[in-house]
């Protein structure tokens, strides 16, 4: 029996994502606001941990941004830095000498267990074939009460664009191909942060429209982030060249009053941590010492029992 490769598994091909990744390293700097965005938002939640990190990893070191600012904005001095991506990876290294950049997948982390108290992933998860497994790797790395925070695209990311190129091919082509990659839920990825097993797991979101002056631009900006189609059904059916017509004029026609079309983007932020004794538990039912009635100042009644507004 023939054991399956990595590259045969999953919805990514991720060989194909790997060599989209080599190329958007020269490029990034031309559409990197959204990634910008992110290691913002992240430096933003890691101000409100009122915790000092010593050792830390860069999950999806892309262009080395992210240990920058680990760097200048919390003084963390011992940072390694990951990218599937050789060539963003020597671009992360040339960028932050003082970390230790490697070639390494997100899916195999070469990561020791118990060796760091933060882990950040900016932009890169939302490609992984098994994302649960890649949360266990991190959760083992962290030490006890070490903190991961990642970012990725989720829910209603490119709504607008898969919702044209649905219709233009049902016209064009009178079928569906996959043509935008699936984005997890929010409510999924807060139960992959408990299944990973990290303790007080939280999800958030944040929603991020962007307004172009015509579709093309957005495609332009997706290729030179790296963020194109690399789903392994892709090669079925090539896009027709009518079909590509058909979605830029359908999602023309949806411009504003200046002339602009809209394209939603919303990254999802996974906070968890490596489960310790000292950490806050939750208190066992029925352990309360006051009642709710008590803490809300009303009056309890039986259930079933309506509340009397006459006064």
């Amino acid at each position: 029996m023939r054991i399956p490769t990595e590259n045969t598994l999953g919805p990514f091909d991720r060989d194909l994502w790997r060599q989209r990744r080599d190329r958007a390293a020269a490029t990034l700097s031309d559409a990197d606001f959204l990634l910008r965005e992110a290691e913002a938002r992240i430096v933003e939640r890691l101000g409100d941990v009122k915790r000092v990190f010593h050792d830390a990893a860069v999950v999806g070191a892309g262009d080395g941004g992210m240990a920058r600012l680990l760097e200048s904005q919390f003084g963390i001095e011992n940072i390694v830095q990951l990218d599937a991506s050789p060539v963003m990876a020597a671009r992360a290294a040339l960028a932050v000498p003082s970390a230790r950049t490697l070639v390494a997948d997100e899916e195999s982390l070469p990561l020791d267990e118990a060796s760091l108290d933060l882990i950040v992933a900016p932009l890169t998860l939302h490609w992984a074939n098994d994302l649960p497994g890649s949360l266990i790797q991190m959760r083992r790395a962290l030490k006890p009460d070490g903190l991961l925070l990642a970012a990725l695209f989720a829910g209603t990311t490119l709504q607008e664009l898969r919702t044209h190129l649905t219709n233009a091919e049902v016209e064009t082509a009178g079928g569906l191909s996959p043509r935008v990659a699936p984005m997890a839920d929010l409510r999924d990825l807060g139960g992959l942060l408990q299944r990973a097993g990290f303790a007080l797991p939280v999800a958030d979101r944040e929603i991020i429209p962007v307004e172009y002056s015509n579709p093309l631009r957005l495609l332009s900006d997706l290729r030179a982030m790296g963020e194109t189609n690399v789903m392994r059904e892709r090669h079925k059916a090539p896009m027709r060249r009518d079909t590509l017509a058909r979605m830029l004029e359908l999602y023309a026609g949806t411009a504003g009053k200046d002339g602009k079309v809209t394209a939603t983007f919303e990254i999802a932020f996974l906070h968890g941590w490596a489960p310790a004794p000292s950490q806050q538990k939750p208190l066992r039912p029925g352990s309360a010492k006051m009642r709710l009635a008590d803490a809300l100042g009303t009056e309890e009644r039986p259930a079933g029992e309506k509340p009397d507004r006459r006064n």
